[in-house]
């Protein structure tokens, strides 16, 4: 492996995909006493890249199955999620609570690996446009040298937003605010997502 390849492709994984940190602290704090929670999360992050890195891949090499013009309503999905998991929030608050899991899956067993990875894909569907290129011109082995970093920096990101969510201060704080931070995060993820890629005209 070419460490000039490797050295980039840590540093483009980086830059794209530092707002996860955040995202994947919530979740974390938002599972926390769940039992299976961190798998869950970890399975839902693992699964939303690998579905970015299998476009972006297909993308480069031709297929195209994504059309560029598809990606900024990709919004939608975090939006939805948001307003569902705010819903549900102000529900709690009048004490509403009926058993129902939130927009990201939190209920007996806290976030589910499917709402993850939808919000993963979501926020990562800007990505897309970037890895191509990259991608396009590292020729088959560095397309695997990308893809290998890429699958171990997921595993990094989630070590560091569990990391984030279980420091005492962060961790209280999330705790205390968390079920308002997440809706508003997500609701904010969509919103951007769809205004930057010109969605409905906006």
């Amino acid at each position: 492996m070419h460490l000039g390849t490797i050295g980039q492709a840590i540093g483009l994984f980086a830059v794209t995909n530092v707002d996860d940190i955040v995202i994947l602290a919530l979740f974390f704090a938002q599972g926390a006493g769940h039992r299976g929670s961190t798998r869950k999360i970890v399975i839902g992050q693992y699964l939303g890249f690998a579905a970015i890195l299998a476009v972006a891949v297909a993308a480069a090499f031709g297929a195209g199955f994504l059309p560029q013009r598809a990606v900024p309503y990709l919004g939608l999905l975090p939006l939805a999620l948001g307003l569902k998991a705010a819903r549900q929030a102000w529900r709690q608050r009048g004490g509403e609570d009926d058993g129902e899991q939130d927009a990201s899956g939190a209920g007996q067993g806290g976030p589910a690996s499917l709402a993850v990875a939808a919000v993963t894909f979501a926020n990562g569907g800007d990505n897309i446009g970037v890895y191509v290129p990259v991608l396009a011109t590292a020729g088959a082995g560095g397309m695997v040298v990308y893809a290998v970093v890429f699958l171990v920096l997921v595993g990094v990101w989630c070590i560091a937003g569990r990391f984030l969510a279980t420091r005492p201060v962060i961790a209280g704080a999330l705790a205390r605010w968390g079920h308002v931070l997440l809706p508003v995060v997500l609701i904010a993820v969509g919103l951007l997502i769809l205004v930057e890629g010109g969605a409905f005209g906006l």
